[in-house]
């Protein structure tokens, strides 16, 4: 089953916060897609590259409810990805998530 959805990601620097987009695959906990905002990662590089790189955080949002989760990215390749503990925590989340009324 091929099953990705859009989340939200925030790479944090020391002084800033690099915000961005990508596609969180519920079977592997790859990240793909991502689209930077505000930010040149053709002239920059990937922001795990910059020296002032602290770590990195995703949200997945659902009617007004968010979830906040911790992203692995690899330093070698630039890759995106949450471990497997936190693929499984994520999807149990995202159950009762998207199974939650709207607030209001």
């Amino acid at each position: 089953m091929d099953l990705h959805v859009p989340i939200t990601l925030a790479d944090e620097l020391s002084d800033d916060v690099i915000a961005s987009t990508g596609l969180l695959d519920l079977s592997s906990g790859e990240i793909r897609r991502i689209e930077y905002e505000d930010y040149d990662v053709a002239a920059r590089g990937v922001p795990v590259h910059l020296p002032d790189y602290e770590f990195t955080c995703g949200t997945l949002s659902n009617r007004g409810r968010d979830l906040e989760f911790q992203v692995q990215v690899n330093r070698a390749t630039g890759q995106y990805a949450v471990s497997a503990d936190e693929l499984l925590e994520i999807k149990k989340r995202a159950a009762a998530l998207f199974a939650a009324p709207p607030k209001g």
